[in-house]
């Protein structure tokens, strides 16, 4: 694995916190045209109705139109033993193509650690996730999201290393299908985000990227890291941003989000993609969703004077 100086770590810390560059391949998650950016919806919106059965997978990119969305966000928990059904992921891209949306990205979960500290589990997991980078290219999406956990590693240094690793050797695999591999800050240090900033920086691949997720600041009980400085840190590295309503402060204590100052960070670096919405209320997914994407069109609004061209 690549070494990784403390002179290294600070550099990289700075240059993310000024929002500096954009190094990976952006060029599939851009929108170049107006509004300032856009809205999609991701399927963990609407988790608890796939699970008990209410809604079906296949029927997402239909309810994403119903609430005026027109790009979506896949789940791979919903359809774990899809990703190699070609019928089936024609029948989800003939579902997106029907609505009129567009399909960005798969997130990944329950496919083993990327920064395992055993050489052979790191490889199996990096295995296990090539499949997803190949439905994902079959559906048209730009990017897949995966996790960066270090199973009993603690250690800054270590934990980067070992991730970095595993997020190269996916990256240059998904380099053969158009993909970029982010991380999303999803609890443990991956929602450090000085930590996860270094950990794509030590990656050294233009598909790496990240995932900012404003909710999912929160590290572990009682310890939080701030949203608004973690969103500022990983812009630099984002295809992708998943808007929750919610933030976290440094000092473990969760607050209603501040859509502007938000969506301003996220603007100053440069950002003009789809904005994911992940949020959704048991039996009131709909209502919930539409909530946040007024929210949304309400600070877009608000900026669109501040950063026209």
């Amino acid at each position: 694995m690549p070494s990784y100086s403390r002179r290294t770590f600070l550099a990289t810390t700075a240059a993310a916190t000024a929002g500096l560059g954009l190094p990976f391949n952006a060029t599939a998650a851009t929108v170049p045209d107006d509004p300032l950016f856009k809205i999609s919806l991701a399927e963990w919106s609407l988790n608890r109705a796939i699970f008990s059965g209410r809604i079906d997978h296949l029927d997402f990119p239909a309810f994403a139109r119903d609430v005026d969305i027109d790009a979506v966000e896949y789940v791979n928990q919903f359809f774990m033993d899809k990703a190699t059904d070609k019928a089936y992921l024609q029948q989800m891209k003939q579902r997106a193509e029907d609505a009129g949306v567009r399909s960005l990205l798969i997130m990944c979960d329950s496919e083993g650690a990327l920064g395992h500290p055993e050489e052979s589990e790191r490889m199996q997991a990096v295995e296990n996730h090539k499949k997803w980078a190949e439905a994902a290219e079959f559906l048209g999406c730009h990017s897949i999201r995966v996790n960066g956990y270090t199973p009993g590693v603690e250690d800054f240094q270590e934990s980067m290393a070992l991730v970095a690793d595993g997020l190269h050797r996916l990256c240059e695999f998904a380099d053969g299908h158009d993909l970029n591999v982010i991380i999303e800050n999803h609890g443990g240090l991956s929602s450090n985000g000085a930590w996860l900033a270094a950990v794509i920086e030590l990656a050294d691949h233009e598909r790496a990227g990240t995932m900012p997720d404003f909710g999912n600041f929160r590290i572990g009980e009682g310890e939080s890291y701030d949203s608004y400085h973690g969103v500022a840190q990983l812009m630099p590295y984002a295809p992708a941003v998943s808007v929750k309503p919610t933030a976290w402060d440094a000092h473990g204590e969760q607050h209603p989000l501040d859509y502007v100052r938000m969506m301003r960070i996220v603007l100053d670096a440069g950002y003009r993609g789809y904005c994911g919405i992940e949020h959704g209320r048991e039996g009131e997914e709909a209502v919930s969703v539409r909530e946040v994407k007024s929210d949304l069109e309400n600070a877009r609004t608000v900026l669109q004077s501040q950063f026209q061209s």
